[in-house]
């Protein structure tokens, strides 16, 4: 049976003072807890001294807010303080605490972390004013709709249903101005200072496609696997979580997960749902509050919520003598020739480790390839060493050619061809070499020109 309002409400009094002083030298000694929850009751009842106990020390430093008093409410020793006869439990002083930060972990404890205690800091650092902060962060933001799909509180997303290359919508949640200047500032002055597992190699400064490509270039066998709605399968609630292990505030948590984290509109669900795009557990998660892909820190933060994800898989690698890298929903596995062999049971392991960790795999996406066959993963060839493969170097190659002959358009295609030889030549510095003399060629129009 839950324990009742009341007994919850003297937990949570108790709570209060336990917490209040905890971080002061001393101050999670027995004597001084008894004494700072002598004082919030004001008189010293003989069932205090068994509750903290019973209790300890380092579940009033571990603990946050809630779970302490939610600990405080189940301890048997405190059955005594509502006991037939004896009067009624009451909280004189409500003691409270100032905000601070938690110690982050061992191994992020030098991390350059911006010191955000309450609202008013968080707002200065993202130079927000106090109002402007609370309208980006407000509950009403992540209430779920009401029936009949009636519009709520003033969204900060705009939802752009983007076709596929095979078919199909993607959903992008572009934030707005504002809210993506905010997240801008969060990633380039919060989240890139936090290491991410090595595994990870997509959204990392110093890493890269071409590196999560290296990584299994001239291997036996090769295994990708990709991850089903990976955005929104991570919830505001892991969200949270990262903030909390950064050692942020409960208070201050919450605001950062908001200005992270969103709900797509019923409309927009209806419309994937009616173009095949989600089913209904995709439905569900974009129901829930999640990391919007297309928010600057969603990438960021999807790594680090999956840092126990890539520890496990690059465990099982190691255990099956292979390499694995992850680059955003790509898993890639390669080694011996004996996976080939094993593909189902280790394909099994990493569902299932997929599935503890909260995704899903995409069955139909599963590839393995042998180095007798193509090996491609991200768009790369790497059966020898990272290469552009060929059928994407003659789509360049002829789309270069039409414009050498029936001449360009505009500026943007020319920065798209500009960018997507680039690419090549990071992968093919000779193939590169022969597309940027074709490029070179072509006749672009002058800025403020009309193509003829």
């Amino acid at each position: 049976m839950p324990p009742s309002t009341h007994r919850l409400w003297i937990a949570r009094g108790l709570a209060h003072a336990l917490q209040a002083d905890c971080q002061q030298p001393g101050g999670t000694e027995a004597h001084a807890l008894l004494a700072r929850a002598t004082r919030a009751l004001g008189h010293r009842p003989p069932w205090l001294p068994p509750v903290i106990e019973a209790l300890g020390a380092a579940a009033v430093r571990r603990l946050d807010l809630q779970g302490l008093s939610e600990r405080i409410a189940g301890l048997p020793a405190f059955d005594a303080a509502f006991a037939p006869g004896q009067p009624a439990p009451r909280i004189r002083r409500l003691m409270l605490r100032p905000p601070h930060m938690a110690g982050a972990p061992l191994g992020l404890h030098e991390a350059p972390l911006p010191a955000l205690t309450t609202h008013e800091a968080l707002g200065d650092w993202l130079g927000l004013a106090p109002e402007r902060l609370a309208w980006l962060v407000s509950e009403a933001q992540h209430y779920r709709e009401p029936p009949g799909g009636r519009p709520g509180a003033a969204r900060h997303y705009h939802a752009l249903l983007r076709p596929k290359r095979l078919g199909g919508l993607r959903l992008i949640e572009a934030p707005k101005a504002e809210l993506k200047l905010a997240q801008r500032r969060l990633l380039d002055g919060l989240l890139n200072a936090v290491p991410v597992h090595e595994a990870a190699q997509g959204f990392v400064p110093g890493r890269s496609v071409r590196a999560h490509a290296q990584a299994h270039a001239g291997a036996p066998v090769v295994l990708r696997f990709d991850l089903q709605d990976f955005f929104p399968s991570v919830p505001a609630s892991r969200v949270h979580a990262i903030w909390r292990t950064l050692g942020y505030p409960a208070g201050v948590a919450r605001a950062l997960t908001a200005l992270c984290t969103t709900r797509t509109p019923a409309a927009v669900r209806a419309r994937l749902r009616e173009a095949g795009a989600i089913d209904g557990g995709g439905a569900q998660r974009l129901a829930a509050a999640h990391l919007p892909q297309g928010a600057p820190t969603s990438p960021a933060l999807a790594n680090l919520c999956c840092f126990r994800l890539d520890l496990r898989l690059a465990g099982l690698a190691a255990h099956w003598g292979a390499r694995y890298t992850r680059y955003a929903d790509d898993l890639v596995f390669s080694g011996p020739a004996v996976l080939r062999e094993r593909r189902l049971a280790l394909t099994s392991w990493v569902g299932g480790i997929c599935a503890d960790e909260g995704f899903t795999l995409h069955a139909r996406k599963t590839r393995c390839m042998p180095q007798h066959r193509q090996q491609c993963i991200t768009g790369v060839v790497v059966n020898q060493h990272p290469n552009l493969p060929r059928d994407e170097f003659d789509r360049l190659k002829a789309c270069l050619h039409r414009r050498l002959l029936h001449g360009a358009t505009d500026a943007a295609e020319r920065e798209a061809l500009r960018g997507r030889i680039a690419w090549a030549a990071q992968l093919n510095p000779a193939r590169g070499e022969k597309l940027l003399a074709l490029f070179a060629q072509i006749r672009w129009p002058q800025p403020g020109s009309v193509p003829g």
